[in-house]
């Protein structure tokens, strides 16, 4: 057989993890001789993490990363890297399981009469390794699970309406319902033998014309309770009645809820929390049925904002729509258009099935934190792996363009890949990894000692950024060398038969222009498959969370993952646990927080405006200040003397005082067209090709924007992005945990 050289363009997740299963068969060698190139020194695309030597060897993030517990094919790719590259025992981190720990404590923000109110979520520890667990679920499943949340909700509220001695009994009248309750009732009967009194007398009542049927809120959601695992179980889609007599209780839930509970919302937190719940559950149901998600597909959702979908499924647009659950959620995926905070937008469906799975699939924890950078515990263990297997790497590679040619029969092709060599180095490998207490770790910048020494001087006395879209560095070495930096192109035949394009979407029209000029499909998809700049900021303090005034601490004591708060830098991760992983002096920090956000952004300049990102980064550090200087107090009261931020909580170097301080931390945008966050707007979903979707017949897209069973910006798509590309390659892997998430069941 042929060896086919494929040329992998980028190095972040969906990249790597393409590489990962092409090189997964023993013999894969025989088969493909593959390159990677990368831009600058590091791998990890939107994860890329580095270490900074001149400040403790500190780690340096592009922002908050977590993966959820349900990121099934994330955990398996991570899994067979760790179990394959067979660390000794002794390393740090030598497992996964070192790597990643289980996380239960999230904690959310409501503002209730212009106060910030702190929502703390404990989630229960569900046993088991997320790699086998699964996303392939059937309509009813989800359903069941939406049902199991209603139930829990709807039995709190039903307590406290009663000892308020509020109406909790609840009345059936019109025939048509009853045929529904006779309906649930033969369903239950057939299926169970331990039916309460109470639950029997109801029943009886549903079949009896002479009596009158009543019945309590909790009844009915554990009996609709009862039939949602019963078709969980056998999947049958065929019968109306089953959907109707869903339709049937969650409305008169909620027509309950709404007479009973909705002048309790401002004066109980517990029981408008429930209701917030409920009523977000209610809604989902009541939309997944209406707009026939069984037998169209969560993609049939996708034209509608999830806000919106919301509130045409009757949620509670000043409680429920704009809820902590539902901002938090926006929060999570940077869900707004250009940064505008206004302008809130993700897919109903992309929305509605991932907060379902992350719910419902999760294992161990709802999240789980790395125990050390991302590069760190992702990237560094990737690249000793693929080195092993003989990938090779060329860092310091720019891609400048992808031209096309087309062959006497139509067919389509990247012929040409046009790279810009950054550096010149003293040996033929670049060796990027350094040592950080025995974890091999990403730099924050470039080994410097392994580039020409006369470049490295430049690079170093002009802060050259060479991963920044916007650089002034060929300008500087023309200036100094009297010549531009060399580039080479590659030739389709010679030095590449097939192309993996994981630069992120916003790319394409830098890099990409024939291609798009020439593929209409793919022009679309780069027009609609929108992106959104984030930022981040860490601050390593003097104090603890509990001595800044944050007294919600589980039993646990896990740190708190925080969102739905005020905007900009909504979130906020409490990370004291990675500084045992840099390398403080016995008086350093106690603690760490990490902030991020989207970052409000609509115009991008050509590249050669090269202060953009400094006037960008300098917006960052006044939002950053304005978090700490204003906003900070509902959650760190202790770190306020009479309502000014102490600054002294801020660990810096002695010499600086008050708001210098700040000038130790860690701030940046992440403006670069690779560095965007993708978005899921309403109506993109459609736009989105599959890897192998576009007209040319030897380019593989992959990345978080092209078509997965997940359709959002996250590194769970990325991941499936990378495996859909392998099987388009080689055939493996065969299966993929929720690729079909999009398409309907069925019936």
């Amino acid at each position: 057989m042929t060896q086919q050289k494929i040329a992998i363009l980028g190095g972040g997740v969906a990249a790597m993890t393409a590489a990962v299963y092409l090189t997964e068969k023993d013999d894969w060698q025989s088969h493909y001789d593959i390159t990677v190139h990368q831009l600058g020194w590091r791998l990890g695309g939107k994860g890329a993490s580095g270490r900074n030597a001149q400040m403790a060897e500190r780690i340096e993030e592009h922002g908050l990363h977590v993966w959820f517990g349900a990121y099934v094919n994330s955990f398996k790719m991570i899994e067979t890297v760790y179990n394959k590259l067979d660390r000794p025992n002794s390393d740090p981190l030598s497992t996964w399981q070192d790597a990643f720990k289980p996380h239960s404590f999230v904690v959310l923000q409501e503002y209730i009469e212009q106060e910030w109110q702190t929502w703390p979520i404990d989630f229960p520890v569900i046993e088991g390794n997320p790699a086998d667990g699964t996303l392939d679920l059937h309509f009813w499943q989800l359903v069941e699970m939406l049902g199991a949340w209603l139930r829990k909700f709807v039995d709190s509220i039903e307590y406290e309406v009663d000892k308020a001695h509020k109406q909790t009994k609840l009345q059936t009248t019109k025939r048509r319902d009853r045929g529904l309750l006779q309906h649930l009732a033969s369903q239950v009967r057939d299926a169970y033998d331990d039916i309460e009194d109470d639950v029997e007398d109801f029943f009886d009542s549903a079949h009896d014309e002479l009596k009158e049927i009543w019945s309590t809120p909790s009844i009915l959601g554990h009996q609709l309770q009862r039939l949602l695992t019963l078709r969980a179980q056998d999947k049958y889609l065929g019968e109306p009645k089953d959907r109707l007599v869903v339709w049937y209780v969650v409305r008169k839930l909620k027509r309950w809820l709404n007479s009973e509970v909705a002048d309790m919302l401002d004066e109980n937190d517990n029981i408008r929390r429930a209701y917030i719940c409920a009523d977000l559950a209610i809604a989902m149901v009541t939309g997944l049925i209406k707009d026939k998600v069984f037998s169209k597909g969560f993609g049939s959702i996708n034209h509608l904002d999830f806000k919106q979908w919301l509130r045409n499924n009757g949620a509670n647009k000043t409680y429920s729509v704009e809820s902590a659950p539902v901002r938090g959620f926006y929060d999570l995926v940077f869900g707004y258009v250009d940064g505008d905070f206004k302008k809130g937008d993700v897919e109903a469906g992309v929305a509605a099935l991932a907060m379902l799975r992350i719910i419902l699939c999760y294992h161990g924890g709802v999240m789980w934190k790395m125990q050390a950078g991302m590069g760190d515990v992702i990237f560094s263990p990737v690249y000793e792996l693929l080195k092993q297997r003989g990938v090779k790497f060329e860092f310091f590679s720019q891609v400048e363009a992808l031209t096309a040619n087309t062959e006497a029969d139509g067919t389509h092709y990247v012929e040409d890949i046009v790279i810009t060599q950054q550096v010149s180095l003293i040996n033929e490998q670049y060796e990027p990894l350094v040592d950080v207490k025995g974890l091999p770790c990403w730099p924050a910048q470039p080994l410097l000692d392994q580039i020409d020494a006369r470049q490295a001087d430049l690079i170093r006395s002009h802060n050259i950024n060479l991963e920044s879209f916007w650089t002034n560095w060929p300008q500087i070495y023309q200036a100094e060398f009297n010549k531009p930096l060399p580039t080479k192109t590659l030739k389709r035949g010679i030095d590449f038969d097939q192309v993996v394009f994981g630069i992120s979407v916003a790319s394409l029209e830098h890099l990409c222009p024939e291609l798009l000029y020439q593929d209409a499909k793919l022009a679309a998809q780069a027009e609609h498959v929108k992106t959104v700049s984030t930022q981040a900021f860490q601050v390593w303090l003097n104090k603890t969370d509990e001595e800044l005034g944050f007294n919600y601490t589980p039993a646990s004591e896990e740190r708190p993952i925080l969102s739905s708060f005020s905007q900009p830098f909504d979130t906020w991760a409490a990370m004291s646990n990675l500084l045992c992983k840099e390398d403080w002096p016995s008086n350093g920090p106690v603690n760490i927080a990490y902030f991020c956000s989207a970052f409000s952004c609509d115009n991008y300049p050509p590249k050669t405006d090269h202060e953009f990102v400094k006037r960008e980064k300098a917006k960052v550090k006044q939002n950053a200040l304005n978090k700490l200087n204003i906003e900070m107090q509902p959650l760190w009261p202790n770190a306020y003397i009479a309502g000014q931020f102490d600054w002294s909580v801020i660990h810096s170097e002695p010499s600086l005082v008050g708001q210098q301080r700040f000038n130790d931390q860690y701030w940046r945008v992440n403006v670069d067209p690779s560095e965007r966050y993708v978005l899921s707007v309403s109506g993109s979903s459609v736009y989105r090709l599959a890897t192998d979707g576009t007209d040319f017949q030897n380019l593989y897209i992959t990345g978080d924007w092209i078509k997965t069973g997940v359709n959002a910006g996250c590194v769970e798509a990325a991941v499936m992005a990378g495996m859909l590309t392998a099987r388009a390659i080689s055939g493996y892997p065969e299966h993929i945990s929720g690729e079909f998430g999009f398409e309907p069941d069925g019936a």
